[in-house]
């Protein structure tokens, strides 16, 4: 790997006051990681890694989902490369579809997943994510931006397709469900259960069991075509993982091959000495989030058994995967961590082996200190957007801890801590975090514009004000964008406000998040009435109408009028220093 250790970025020079951070204090804190050849990477793209770590792990268990009621279906390593070159061969096949063309997917964990995902890595395709309790506006957006050709849905929301796909360029649907490739008898039991509790609603479209389309591929390979397995390089777009900002709608950051790959030996750097002899994970976070879809690729490349659960609500489903299994890893968000103090199971049986990661949203001191007090173990923090693929910094195993940190930037990742003008501020001062590194996206799905204020000759903005201590450790400490994080996942004020402005009793609405002890922060909603007759109970109804659950409000509160800037803009600012100052008051 290049030595970057006293010197600026490269294609740089260093400019006075970046010392501080291009030499990176972090880097004594490397001591004992062997470092990744990133300037030379093993793999051809995304899906040569799944091969190869396909053939060396070929007979040990990849994957299992594990159901609340302790039925599990399981593939190993072998599985999952004949599925998934077979899932590639229907794609560019059987559909005919070409690299760079969009495949989008609307599911949560289900063996079905990483099928999918690594089966269009094969093909060249370009995966797009898409939670499974989005509403209709919010998929119909997220299909017409990207341009999906296919889309796999679940089949517990599939009644949501006859609105959606018309709007589309969808051309072909396919429906899985939870116990897609687990043993017959399993699979038999878990649909019956499902259909005597009227979970499977009616397909509304014409669509093809995925288990159909794996066959169709298979069909190809069998009679002898081979997939281009070449024509793919690391430099080509892998996926659209859909974000927001404070201004208009989600947007897709597009992520190569390189960035999630690059990534995937960044993340194991920090991980391999948790990762020895037991490489057992537990994935309680949806794979269509950026967290856990990255750690489940970290835990494919080195034969780790990744354990997938469809939901972790409530919490009590996890605890069938904690009986029959010892894990060694476990991402998670504070909002479950929390969840698990709070069960008498757990804290009864507390996993003495297991080694949490934090992210998606802060940790709360006062949480690490519980789980370790249960447990006997800490938890390890990290901290990356979407726009990193994800992972920028996360604290070292072996360091000594520090609360609330968020760690040292991973290998050959540079960060500084920059004021409006992008100039250094002094280690330990406050400032806007910037970032350069293999892992930062190309850029905005078609928008130019919005990739140009945020990507700056390769330095990301991330929006996160932070602090730097003198041994190369940060701290996110504010955000400078109005984002609400509830729960490990993104909430954008102006798509939760426009929802608002379309009920016709609502005048005008300003968002903001304030903090709450179970979820990290909660959506709040002022607004002004146009209809005086207007409740709470209306609104929030209106709201579940085109929200997901966790962006709908959770509180409302009706005022007579909003601070507004002249031209008009409702100041967010003055409503959080407001809400702020009442609840510190409470």
């Amino acid at each position: 790997m290049t030595d970057h250790t006293t010197t600026a970025a490269p294609g740089e020079t260093t400019a006075a006051g970046f010392e501080a951070y291009d030499s990176r204090p972090w880097l004594k804190h490397y001591t004992g990681l062997s470092k990744p050849n990133l300037d030379a990477l093993p793999y051809k793209n995304f899906g040569d890694m799944v091969s190869q770590a396909s053939r060396e792990y070929a007979q040990q268990p990849a994957f299992t989902t594990m159901l609340p009621t302790g039925t599990s279906g399981t593939l190993t390593f072998a599985e999952v490369e004949q599925l998934t070159d077979q899932f590639a061969a229907y794609l560019r096949f059987e559909l005919g579809l070409a690299k760079g063309d969009r495949v989008a997917i609307q599911s949560p964990n289900c063996l079905a997943y990483p099928i999918f995902l690594f089966g269009a890595a094969k093909a060249g395709c370009v995966i797009v994510n898409l939670n499974p309790l989005y509403t209709p506006p919010e998929i119909e957006h997220a299909l017409t931006d990207s341009g999906a050709k296919l889309l796999l849905m679940i089949d517990m929301f599939a009644d949501k397709l006859a609105t959606v796909i018309p709007k589309s360029q969808v051309q072909t649907v396919l429906i899985t469900s939870v116990a897609d490739f687990f043993p017959p008898l399993r699979k038999f039991i878990v649909k019956t259960v499902q259909r005597l509790k009227k979970m499977i609603p009616e397909v509304p479209v014409p669509a093809r069991p995925f288990t159909e389309a794996i066959k169709l591929g298979a069909k190809h390979l069998n009679g002898g075509r081979a997939l281009p397995r070449d024509d793919v390089s690391l430099d080509d777009l892998l996926a659209l993982q859909y974000t927001g900002g404070t201004t208009g709608r989600p947007k897709g950051a597009m992520l190569t091959h390189r960035n999630l790959v690059s990534n995937v030996a960044q993340s194991y750097n920090n991980l391999q000495n948790i990762l020895q002899d037991n490489r057992t994970t537990l994935t309680p976070l949806p794979m269509y989030h950026i967290f856990a879809l990255g750690v489940s690729g970290v835990v494919y490349s080195v034969g780790g058994h990744n354990v997938l659960i469809p939901s972790p609500r409530p919490i009590s489903n996890l605890r069938p995967a904690f009986e029959k299994f010892k894990f060694a890893f476990m991402p998670g968000v504070n909002t479950l961590f929390i969840g698990l103090l709070n069960e008498e199971w757990f804290r009864a049986n507390p996993p003495r082996e297991l080694t949490p990661v934090a992210g998606g949203t802060a940790l709360q001191d006062a949480v690490a200190e519980r789980w370790k007090q249960v447990t006997g173990r800490r938890i390890y923090q990290g901290y990356g957007l979407t726009e990193t693929s994800p992972i920028v910094t996360s604290t070292p195993i072996d360091s000594p801890e520090k609360p609330g940190t968020i760690g040292i930037p991973f290998a050959d990742t540079y960060v500084r801590i920059v004021d409006d003008e992008g100039r250094p501020v002094p280690v330990g001062e406050r400032g806007e975090l910037v970032v350069k590194g293999p892992q930062v996206m190309k850029g905005y799905w078609q928008q130019p514009e919005a990739t140009a204020e945020v990507l700056k000759d390769g330095w990301f903005s991330t929006g996160d004000i932070a602090v730097m201590d003198e041994d190369g450790f940060f701290y996110i400490v504010d955000r400078k964008k109005d984002m609400v994080i509830v729960s490990g996942f993104n909430v954008y004020p102006t798509e939760v406000e426009d929802v608002l402005v379309k009920h016709p009793g609502v005048l005008e609405a300003g968002v903001i998040g304030v903090p709450d002890e179970a979820t990290g922060e909660a959506v709040r909603a002022y607004v002004v009435k146009r209809d005086p007759s207007l409740t709470e109970e209306a609104l929030r109804e209106h709201c579940r109408q085109y929200l997901t659950g966790y962006k709908v409000p959770k509180q409302f509160i009706f005022r007579d009028e909003l601070p507004k800037t002249p031209v008009g803009k409702v100041l967010r600012k003055e409503l959080r220093q407001e809400a702020l100052q009442e609840l510190g008051a409470s």
